[in-house]
């Protein structure tokens, strides 16, 4: 299916690896140019080469932690005109609130949530400046489902869920949409390390950490590759009467 996304340019925050780096991929496939931001400056140049070697697509890299305003806003006049944002970057600390203290809590929600909510601010002001543009932000099921022990991705997930829908809301008149996904667990590479370690812990043998996700709808986490064709519908023509929508992908559990 073309989704009419070529020669658009995108720019994916935590574009180096997991959900982003998948995005990237999908949206490379679609004929879109490409804005890749990560701290990590080794891993956001392989993942742009990665892409490079398979589609003739721009692939810039831009280095940066992501976790002050200031940063945003560099990064956000590198990149130049955007046509779609996708927020990725960020992961919250797992523990219940006596465990996870202030410094902890702060750190994860600069990042996240307040990095999340700073480039919505000055990527909505230059799309609303041209009348156009989708912004996607990947939050998180935390957001809706409120576990004890991810009690700041929960609040955090649940705010940027709120921003999302009250931002999205309004978006309209300017020319833009704002949607969000809040993916289940995912089989990244930081779930993957998760649950090799508690494979180990439980079995004794971490390459039995599979059997951890067989409760799981279908028998197994959501790939990368599953969110970002997700993404790359929201973000294309095909999906333009959607805004100040939130898309739970957890398959149902």
């Amino acid at each position: 299916m073309d989704l009419q996304l070529a020669g658009k340019t995108v720019l994916i925050t935590g574009g180096s690896k997991g959900i982003g780096k998948a995005t990237a991929e999908v949206l490379a496939e679609e004929g879109c140019n490409l804005v890749l931001v990560a701290r990590d400056a080794a891993n956001l140049e392989q993942a742009a080469a990665a892409i490079r070697t398979k589609r003739q697509v721009n692939v810039r890299v831009i280095a940066a932690d992501l976790s002050t305003d200031a940063a945003v806003r560099r990064v956000a006049q590198e990149a130049g005109p955007v046509d779609i944002l996708v927020n990725n970057a960020g992961a919250i600390p797992p523990g219940d609130v006596l465990t996870v203290d202030d410094a902890r809590w702060r750190q994860a929600w600069d990042l996240k949530v307040f990095g999340y909510i700073s480039f919505c601010r000055v990527m909505y002001e230059a799309m609303k400046a041209r009348g156009h543009g989708v912004i996607i932000n990947v939050i998180g099921a935390a957001g809706e489902k409120f576990p004890t022990n991810y009690i700041a991705g929960a609040a955090g997930n649940a705010s940027l869920m709120a921003f999302t829908r009250a931002l999205g809301k309004g978006a309209p008149k300017d020319g833009v949409r704002v949607v969000a996904i809040n993916p289940g667990p995912v089989e990244t590479d930081r779930l993957i390390m998760l649950r090799r370690a508690e494979a180990q812990e439980k079995f004794g043998d971490p390459e039995r950490w599979r059997e951890l996700t067989a409760s799981m709808p279908f028998g197994r986490a959501a790939t990368p590759r599953e969110i970002g064709n997700a993404v790359a519908f929201l973000a294309s023509p095909a999906s333009a009467y959607t805004s100040g929508t939130v898309l739970t992908i957890d398959g149902g559990g």
